[in-house]
């Protein structure tokens, strides 16, 4: 079975094309153990075949493929925006031989892309899964016209590859649900992430699976921080939770999520005489106690404080999928965000090891590793430049030791302003979810005042 997928290429087209016809990923390795040089000539022979280093291009030749992909966006004016499109297609480890994935991934690419645009198809071997690169001129020769890159065309490259594996007797996957509406939840689940349905599903089931009836059903879910926008009087229950955009269906969340199989599994719980005495969780309010206790015992304020705050609400749910009996108090939109807890505390530690509390000093932070990183960067490429010029074998050496240092000293800074860089597009998401926490807060001491008023 094949996978497959491509993205735009933003960067310079020679070296994406350069990347993908690597030797030392292309070239099959018992030539690697041998005579390299051997290998590499061997292509260059117009008498021989590209057969030995899997490298294969359509409507423009192998060697001359960045001129001529060059050459089309030139004849046409088209020389911004995105300047090819990367593909992939891995194969299952030891179904198929180098030479079979090389001819599935031509073909592939031939009634992909192969009527309008130029194409480089090279086969890797650097790994157990063996896979195919597939590079593409944004540009068509024939007509001039971009590539629009649509989602059904991922679909499409899908279907083609699937439909040249079966010619070949080769496995496929099992349809896929890539289509234009699953889109966004593709990529969430791609990155690890959960969508607003999984965490009302996972809470759902919950539910039923600890109460025995309707109305503590519906009380469960109220305590885990749900509304209803429709209520079981209608035919397709919604359900809502703060900082959601619109509400959910329930029973678009599967078959076993209708009113009628909610109703069977609650029914079959009433079996087990131990659901009698579950507790269903209860909101509290942690956050305005939190801000309190942090901001006397570690004196803070400001950006630090907001990220202190939602480290300690994530802790407070970490690990409630194995003790059952733990109350979730926070919203779904806060619990929904918990995997982001690693990275929000690598910021976190940022800005405490640099005392940056305010966006100003943030920006000054931002600014600060930037100047450093160009000016380290500016170094080395003039020690690049006498590298490439050297007066004797041993100053090129202690020029490439030199460069190796810089280099060392500009991976930390990197990955320190890569870490600023974050908390500035993380930092409004955290106050929108503190916010919608402090708003559940509000209307749970509303709620307590208004039980206590009437008894």
């Amino acid at each position: 079975m094949a996978t497959t997928g491509f993205w735009p290429v933003k960067n310079r087209l020679k070296e994406v094309i350069d990347y993908a016809r690597n030797p030392d990923k292309t070239t099959d390795k018992k030539f690697l153990d041998e005579d390299l040089y051997a290998a590499l000539r061997y292509v260059e022979d117009d008498k021989k075949t590209d057969q030995t280093m899997y490298v294969s291009g359509i409507n423009c030749p192998t060697k001359k493929a960045y001129q001529y992909m060059m050459a089309t966006k030139q004849r046409y004016g088209k020389l911004g925006g995105n300047v090819a499109y990367h593909g992939y297609q891995s194969f299952v480890s030891g179904e198929v031989t180098p030479e079979e994935a090389h001819q599935i991934g031509l073909e592939t690419a031939r009634r992909m892309w192969g009527k309008d645009y130029e194409i480089v198809v090279t086969t890797h071997l650097n790994t157990d899964n063996l896979h195919n690169h597939i590079v593409v001129n944004s540009v068509s020769f024939r007509t001039g016209r971009k590539f629009e890159n649509h989602i059904s065309d991922h679909y499409k490259l899908r279907e083609i590859s699937d439909e040249i594996c079966r010619e070949r007797g080769k496995s496929v996957l099992a349809p896929s649900k890539f289509t234009g509406s699953k889109k966004k939840d593709y990529w969430i689940h791609k990155s690890g992430g959960f969508t607003h349905r999984d965490i009302l599903k996972r809470d759902i089931d919950e539910a039923i699976s600890n109460t025995t009836n309707w109305k503590a059903f519906d009380l469960y879910l109220k305590n885990l921080g749900y509304s209803y926008a429709r209520n079981s009087d209608y035919r397709h229950p919604s359900i809502i939770a703060p900082g959601w955009k619109r509400p959910v269906r329930i029973d678009s969340l599967g078959e076993q999520y209708t009113q009628e199989k909610i109703r069977e599994r609650l029914i079959s719980n009433q079996k087990d005489i131990t659901l009698y005495a579950v507790r269903i969780p209860k909101r509290f309010t942690p956050l305005m106690e939190l801000q309190y206790e942090l901001k006397e015992a570690q004196r803070m304020d400001g950006v630090q404080l907001v990220f202190a705050l939602i480290i300690e609400l994530w802790k407070l749910i970490t690990g409630n999928n194995i003790d059952k009996s733990s109350p979730k108090p926070l919203s779904p939109s806060i619990r929904r965000e918990v995997q982001r807890l690693d990275q929000t505390m690598k910021e976190y530690w940022l800005l405490c090891e640099n005392q940056i509390d305010s966006a100003q000093e943030l920006v000054s932070f931002i600014e600060k590793k930037s100047a450093d990183i160009s000016a380290l960067e500016s170094k080395r490429q003039k020690i690049y430049n006498r590298i490439r010029r050297p007066k004797s074998e041993e100053e090129k050496e202690q020029n490439k030791a030199v460069a190796r240092e810089i280099s060392a000293k500009l991976k930390p800074l990197r990955e320190e302003l890569k870490t600023a860089q974050s908390i500035t597009e993380h930092y409004p998401h955290i106050l929108e979810l503190l916010e919608t926490e402090r708003a559940m807060e509000a209307q749970v001491k509303t709620q307590n005042r208004e039980r206590n008023y009437e008894r």
